[in-house]
């Protein structure tokens, strides 16, 4: 659970212009969700930008882990990473570091961050901690950084490296301490660390002992989360045992299907979108492809992408038949409103 103090610095980040938009964004959104028809006003107050698609480790489910996109593969440029800002930060209250790739590798990530928290928006990011080290993480702290998850899919070296291939739990370790030191030496309480166990059934044995090494280490929150399977139709041998911590279900002809309904509406496409490296405007992050790009920032403005025939139609799609978008199909997200 986030703690009291993560709370109340993310509340610091709204204001009274950011909280007419997000109004607006919600109110739009139950009108569309009543009459069937794309509805929007406002502009997105949580975003995601991707800093780079490349990564360090070989995860089966990840597109940078697989080396598998059909799209361009890059890093972000500071003049693209200083437009979405400029053009978004009188309404963003919320921003995403992370799509694809492992943030650390690029060599501006932290002053990227720097740039966005002197706007006054909320930072995020998720990292696999293998480049945390003593210097790293004092930066990291300086950056202005507001939450970091950790991905620590095992308790032990042997679980680890199963589904985080290549990986090194020692340095994760090593990582997450070095993190909670600097920030103990600023005398700050950020950035809010969090870890992320990412539940496969070659680690969900150790859901208790992920808890405890967290407990052990200080971290403030403990996050499990279901992982997404590719071709889940036929089961997957990284599917759990145990119900809670699957997207799917056996039905009885074997088959294995999302648990997700797949329901006429998507809160997401209309509070956020996630930002490629180099520029495109997509949908949310299962369109890890672009291949429902909505326009690039770097050939207009935002506010023209977000408003634009293309999303107005793509929405429109959504309220109308939503299992009929690939993207949707493997969703469990985008059914409830958090506000």
């Amino acid at each position: 659970m986030r703690s009291f103090s993560d709370r109340l610095n993310l509340l610091s980040k709204t204001s009274p212009g950011k909280l007419i938009n997000a109004s607006r964004v919600l109110s739009s959104y139950y009108i569309s969700r009543i009459s069937g028809m794309p509805n929007h006003r406002g502009l997105p107050f949580s975003i995601g930008i991707e800093p780079t698609t490349s990564c360090n480790l070989r995860c089966p489910e990840c597109p940078s882990g697989l080396r598998s996109f059909s799209r361009p593969t890059g890093n972000l440029s500071s003049d693209t990473f200083t437009k979405v800002i400029d053009q978004l930060s009188t309404h963003l209250i919320y921003l995403t570091f992370y799509f694809q790739g492992e943030p650390y590798l690029h060599p501006k990530f932290l002053e990227m961050v720097s740039y966005a928290s002197g706007k006054g928006i909320y930072t995020s990011t998720s990292t696999n901690a293998h480049y945390l080290d003593e210097t790293t993480a004092r930066r990291t702290v300086e950056s202005g950084l507001d939450r970091i998850i950790i991905s620590i899919d095992g308790a032990d070296q042997e679980t680890y490296q199963q589904y985080r291939v290549g990986g090194s739990f020692e340095r994760v370790i090593h990582g997450t301490k070095e993190l909670l030191s600097a920030r103990k030496k600023s005398g700050k309480m950020k950035p809010h660390v969090a870890f992320q166990f990412l539940v496969v059934k070659p680690n969900e044995h150790q859901v208790t002992g992920i808890n405890r090494l967290g407990e052990n280490l200080g971290v403030d929150e403990i996050l499990f989360k279901t992982a997404q399977i590719y071709d889940f139709e036929n089961g997957s041998p990284l599917i759990p045992d145990q119900s809670k911590f699957s997207r799917y279900h056996k039905t009885k002809n074997g088959n294995w299907e999302i648990k997700n309904s797949l329901e006429n509406h998507c809160w997401k496409m209309w509070h956020s979108c996630v930002i490629t490296w180099d520029g495109a405007v997509v949908p949310c992050c299962f369109d890890k492809d672009a291949s429902h790009s909505m326009g690039n920032i770097n050939e207009m403005p935002f506010k023209e992408i977000w408003e634009g025939e293309k999303y107005r139609k793509f929405r429109q799609s959504l309220l109308s038949s939503r299992k009929e978008i690939d993207i949707c199909k493997n969703c469990t997200e985008g059914t409830t409103v958090w506000v």
